[in-house]
């Protein structure tokens, strides 16, 4: 065994170990928590930022969260955004931030008119700082993470890094709900989304990550297993993510992930030469033909109940009157609420409860950030995700070989249609779509070289 097949092996056994550890002790997840926390600040500062260590620390905060939220291990629910802006802003002592990263000043400034509204609409009741921490600590997040990454360079093999740091605690979350929920027959009777296979948690949550995770080890069968024992290690990981992500009966981070793939592998495809289009043929072969195998077993273990869900029916084979489990009423509430409020929106957080007038009921908190910025920030929050939207496809148009750009892009946009922004994931990815990744191209008809087509 090659020495860096070692240290990759020696990896994955440790995050393995953590998830078992966990769910025997759950108390040491409190332990794990803090540590990541303490451990990611001293890792910057002793490496000073010279490899970006502030985004590789960010990564593993952003990959741990969820399975951290579902254990308890989280010194604070919202710590995880916290966390990745403190590493950013250590990054940013060290190594700076870009002068050219204007659009994301703006887009920073343009939250603020809705803030300041908030502390004069909240009920008295509503506990203002939580209510604003919540639905504001993710666009913050994502601004301050864009401000440092906006066209800084960045090599390859250190971009992998990141996304690695992000997917080992995804392997320890993996290896958590493998032991929380053995027995899946007994645990699904129906096609709704199931938090007994999500560990007790958010399936939305646990999809999104698990989806984030299935795409990193596909990637890495890709563009980082130059031995047959990585591809088959990679390809173990990915699947029993795959399988235990499609588990949740949450579709959205699944379906995320899997066009995430696509993507790279439609990019790599068309910037390949012939020699590499071979090969890509051989990856792409055996993905379908794994991923048609996890999911027949999927199926089997389900009674075909996965099946049914993909397919929008219940259990008995009915269709369902909602595609999207009552979220477009919310969705058309707030296109609602904006109508009245076009200029600066109701306020951060104040849609919930302009949402319990409208229907007399409790509201449930938005699933879709889209339609949360423009009820709260009103045509301000238009303006910020236009900033957002069309940012990096500007930088895509200025480098065209970014292989991962798309797929970040891609994963933002459609995550927080389901999941708002939720979790520090959309808003950290968003800002790696923003680097400028040096992959060594071989001529100018813009074909990848061998070297990233190394298997």
């Amino acid at each position: 065994m090659k020495k860096d097949d070692f240290l990759y092996l020696n990896l994955i056994l440790l995050h393995v170990g953590i998830g078992f550890v966990i769910f025997l002790v759950p108390f040491l997840a409190k332990i794990y928590g803090y540590f990541i926390f303490i451990f990611g600040a001293f890792y910057i500062i002793k490496k000073q930022n010279k490899n970006n260590e502030a985004l590789i620390a960010a990564a593993y905060v952003v990959g741990s969260e969820v399975f951290l939220r579902m254990t308890g291990g989280n010194p604070l629910y919202e710590i995880s955004k916290y966390g990745v802006i403190a590493y950013i802003f250590l990054g940013m002592y060290f190594s700076g931030f870009s002068k050219g990263a204007t659009p994301y000043w703006i887009f920073l400034l343009l939250l603020i008119p809705s803030v300041v509204l908030t502390t004069f609409v909240l009920n008295f009741e509503t506990e203002m700082r939580n209510t604003i921490a919540f639905n504001i600590s993710g666009p913050v997040c994502l601004g301050i993470a864009s401000i440092y990454t906006f066209r800084r360079k960045i090599p390859l093999d250190q971009m992998n890094n990141i996304l690695l740091s992000m997917g080992l605690p995804i392997i320890s979350c993996m290896v958590y709900l493998s032991f929380f929920a053995p027995n899946i027959r007994e645990l699904i009777t129906g096609t709704g989304s199931n938090s007994q296979t999500s560990g007790g948690f958010g399936p939305n949550q646990v999809a999104t990550i698990l989806g984030m995770g299935m795409f990193i080890f596909f990637s890495r069968i890709i563009l980082e297993s130059r031995t047959k024992f990585m591809i088959a290690m990679n390809l173990i990981i990915a699947l029993n993510i795959t399988y235990r992500g499609v588990l949740t009966f949450s579709r959205g981070g699944m379906i995320t992930g899997l066009l995430m793939i696509v993507l790279l592998l439609f990019f790599l495809y068309s910037k390949s030469n012939f020699k590499g289009r071979v090969k890509l043929n051989y990856i792409f072969g055996l993905v379908c033909f794994a991923l048609m195998i996890t999911w027949a077993y999927t199926s089997f273990q389900t009674g075909g109940l996965i099946d049914k869900r993909y397919a929008n029916q219940d259990a008995l084979g009915r269709a369902k009157a909602s595609k999207f489990t009552g979220r477009e009423d919310i969705a058309k509430q707030e296109i609602d609420i904006f109508l009245k409020n076009p200029i600066f929106g109701v306020g951060v957080g104040k849609g919930v409860e302009e949402r319990s007038m409208m229907t007399g009921e409790d509201a449930l908190v938005s699933h879709d950030e889209i339609t949360r910025m423009l009820a709260e920030h009103g045509t301000l929050g238009i303006i910020c995700l236009l900033i957002l939207f069309f940012t990096p496809l500007v930088l895509y148009l200025e480098n065209k070989f970014n292989m991962y750009l798309l797929c970040f892009v891609v994963f933002w946009f459609l995550t927080i249609n389901h999941a708002a922004m939720r979790t520090a994931a959309p808003a950290f990815v968003y800002s790696l779509a923003l680097l400028n990744v040096n992959f060594g191209f071989v001529n100018k008809k813009k074909e990848i070289s061998n070297e990233v087509l190394k298997y």
